[in-house]
């Protein structure tokens, strides 16, 4: 068995549908279904598992998969005319014959490059070709990374303008012990009240109902701290503005069929995203936009929130 195994492996998940789970040497692991260019599993080096991924999740195409990180191109939510929150997380994604060339001093060799084109099927209700490329990657500290480049590939001379986001599911220990820092005296648009705007009054962020907010102009750094678990995620990321913070409590959830009835309070959605401002692309340009998501015990983290400490590798 070549070393290289060790660190990718191609099988079959669900319902016959294709994976590839990723690991590190400390044992940290990571799951992507080519369905949808989805990661479904992100757990530690104890096994225990970061990301939330409902118990009814349907894993029967063209369905999209509730939980882990869907991804929201070319449309996020219903900003624009397109099915809600896009096609990408219902398309087969193939892996990617020539990744465009990446930093090599991330110095990851456990992650996978995918690649989504325009089909036939898209031009009916956005007229456009591009090429989505991702790859999805695996820290040696456990680190899970996600780099998103767009192209725009039109032979007829078209700009085309999408909006976008990573809708990361994070699993947490009981919702109304989680806080988000990094978001107060913020703008946000509220779903909940016809996307009107408002600015962030708490000091820090924290659930007793259910919240749909699309924070602007948002740190590169957000963390969310687990009280019970004493665990602080940090999400950290660029090219993407906005930050989606998500539950649907528990009366949507009884409403939301691939949700069980009291799932809301382990999961929390925290997105990083480009919705208020949409990116328009001319032929030949791209775009780039990630994510980088760490668990860290919390003691480390509170009050270390200044941006202009934070250190991105590119």
């Amino acid at each position: 068995m070549s070393r290289e195994t060790m660190y990718v492996k191609h099988c079959m998940g669900v319902n016959g549908l294709e994976k590839i789970i990723l690991r590190e040497n400390r044992g940290f692991s990571a799951e992507v279904y080519l369905y949808g260019g989805q990661v479904t599993s992100w757990k530690n080096e104890r096994g225990e598992e970061l990301l939330f991924v409902s118990s009814k999740a349907n894993f029967t195409p063209p369905r999209s998969l509730r939980g882990g990180i869907p991804i929201c191109f070319p449309q996020f939510s219903n900003f624009g005319t397109l099915e809600h929150h896009g096609f990408a997380r219902n398309k087969l994604w193939i892996l990617d014959p020539n990744p465009p060339p990446f930093p090599t001093n991330s110095n990851s060799r456990a992650f996978v490059d995918l690649v989504l084109k325009n089909s036939e099927d898209d031009t009916k209700n956005w007229p456009h070709r591009y090429e989505f490329r991702l790859r999805i990657a695996l820290g040696p500290t456990g680190d899970l990374m996600l780099t998103s480049r767009i192209r725009n590939t039109n032979k007829d001379g078209k700009s085309f303008t999408f909006t976008f986001a990573y809708h990361t599911y994070l699993y947490v220990t009981d919702i109304s012990e989680v806080r988000i820092e990094g978001l107060e005296t913020l703008d946000y648009l509220d779903s909940l009240k016809n996307r009107e705007r408002f600015t962030e009054q708490g000091d820090a962020i924290t659930f007793e109902g259910e919240v749909d907010k699309v924070y602007l102009s948002t740190p590169t750094k957000i963390a969310i701290i687990d009280h019970e678990r004493k665990r602080t995620f940090e999400i950290r990321k660029d090219g993407l503005p906005d930050a989606v913070v998500w539950n649907p409590w528990d009366k949507k959830s009884k409403i939301i069929s691939d949700l069980g009835d009291d799932e809301y309070k382990h999961m929390l959605c925290v997105q990083p995203a480009c919705v208020e401002k949409a990116i328009t692309l001319k032929p030949g340009e791209e775009w780039k936009g990630r994510q980088e998501i760490s668990a860290v015990p919390s003691s480390y983290c509170s009050g270390q929130l200044d941006p202009r400490k934070v250190l991105f590798h590119h």
